[in-house]
């Protein structure tokens, strides 16, 4: 066992002796498996990035939460033309499933509608997400108040002009100032503040509660009425925990269909969103860009290989002539063989270990630019290193073969 570790030790000090004597020759080699390592650990690490704040946006939200009107999450094989017919939902429906939908825990009316620009005296702050909904919707994705509290179920109903203003809205408006009773301008109408979020930072898809302000969506409704344009209704559900979601969909499919009088054959004119599936769709975006970097970045990992594998045809050229002193001496065709292949193999380890920390600095980079966490992973280290290893293992095989197999005296012959 010892004779075979010091056999090991040998050939790895003779490779390392080789890459150092051709420095020039070592830097070519490396440049194609750092370009492939780099491209396919940088889309990964992305992917996973992505996912992970993904996951951290709903971290706080059921993901059997249900997204009700008339747009899908997803791809749809109904039509757009269609789609486009598709009539949105409303607050009777949203009172209809309150009192008649089975296993509900929280439901809610929403608009979604266009950023708007909000004002305390002389101050204006701009971009600000507009959120008018029921009062429900505060149980329904989590919310934390810094200061004050939230709307409650009369002020919900009876559209009273109250607002709860996010953490960046209130240092915009009121600087050091409590903002608490104050007056702030929005649509032109007077609403007092009662409740100010507490910091929450920035989500995935640019989102963020710092800069949101909500309110009562009767309010809404008081002025503009039910058929704005602008306003997207949408009603939020948020089902009782352990039940079966394909059940309770289908439920609420029967529920929705017999209150709109659609016939049997009719399709439905409405979209159930699940969150879950929400984050299945996004698991196959980000599936589908995995494929598509290995695909990528393949062509740079067999560029690579093939470079290992042509200098290591050139080096066992080269030394030929000290292949056949060394086998005259002893040597055996174990180490002729493993001091080849720890060559390639060292090789291409070292291009992979340099794309690695190429990710890795523009992860850190990108972090601090953006404000958005790339993560390198163990896991994708691991994999990048056995990669690379693997590629070193398959490019220099062939060659670290042909030279163990030489013959002592026709080498040396041949290296005169």
């Amino acid at each position: 066992m010892f004779l075979y570790f010091r056999l090991l030790g040998e050939s790895l000090s003779f490779a390392l002796n080789a890459l150092r004597n051709n420095k020039l020759r070592t830097f070519l080699s490396l440049l194609g498996v750092t370009i492939g390592i780099f491209s396919i650990i940088a889309v990964l690490a992305a992917v996973d990035s992505m996912k992970k704040n993904i996951e951290g946006s709903l971290s706080g939200m059921d993901m059997n939460t249900v997204y009700l009107f008339k747009y899908s999450f997803g791809p749809s094989d109904i039509p757009q033309w269609k789609r486009e017919q598709f009539p949105n939902v409303t607050y009777e429906e949203y009172q209809y499933l309150k009192k008649n939908l089975n296993d509900v825990d929280q439901i809610s009316f929403n608009f979604f509608t266009r950023n708007e620009s909000i004002k305390y005296e002389d101050n204006i702050v701009t971009s600000i997400r507009v959120k008018p909904s029921t009062f429900e919707f505060f149980d329904i994705e989590p919310f934390t108040v810094e200061k004050g509290r939230l709307f409650n179920e009369s002020e919900s109903n009876s559209g009273v002009p109250v607002i709860v203003i996010g953490h960046d809205v209130a240092e915009g408006l009121f600087q050091n100032n409590d903002p608490l009773g104050k007056q702030i301008r929005l649509y032109g109408q007077r609403f007092k503040v009662i409740g100010v979020l507490k910091k929450q930072g920035q989500d995935t898809f640019g989102d963020s509660n710092d800069v949101a302000v909500f309110f009562p969506v009767n309010f809404m409704r008081k002025m503009y009425g039910d058929n704005n344009k602008t306003f997207t209704p949408a009603i939020l559900i948020k089902p009782e925990k352990g039940i079966d979601v394909e059940e309770f969909k289908a439920e609420l499919t029967q529920k929705l269909r017999s209150h709109r009088g659609l016939k049997p054959n009719d399709i439905d004119n409405f979209f159930i969103n699940v969150l879950s599936g929400f984050t299945e769709f996004i698991d196959n975006i980000t599936g589908q860009m995995n494929v598509v970097g290995w695909i990528l970045s393949g062509f740079s990992l067999l560029v690579g290989g093939f470079g290992i594998a042509n200098i290591m045809f050139v080096s066992v050229k080269e030394r030929t002539n000290l292949i056949g002193i060394q086998k005259a001496l002893g040597a055996k065709n174990k180490f002729i063989l493993f001091q080849f292949l720890f060559e390639a193999i060292i090789l291409s380890l070292f291009g992979g270990l340099i794309g690695m920390f190429l990710v890795w600095i523009i992860a850190i980079i990108l972090t601090n630019v953006l404000e958005f966490e790339f993560v390198l992973s163990l896991a994708n280290i691991i994999l990048g290193s056995g990669l690379a290893i693997l590629i070193g293992l398959i490019a220099g095989i062939i060659p670290a073969i042909s030279a163990s197999k030489l013959d002592p005296v026709e080498a040396i012959r041949t290296g005169m």
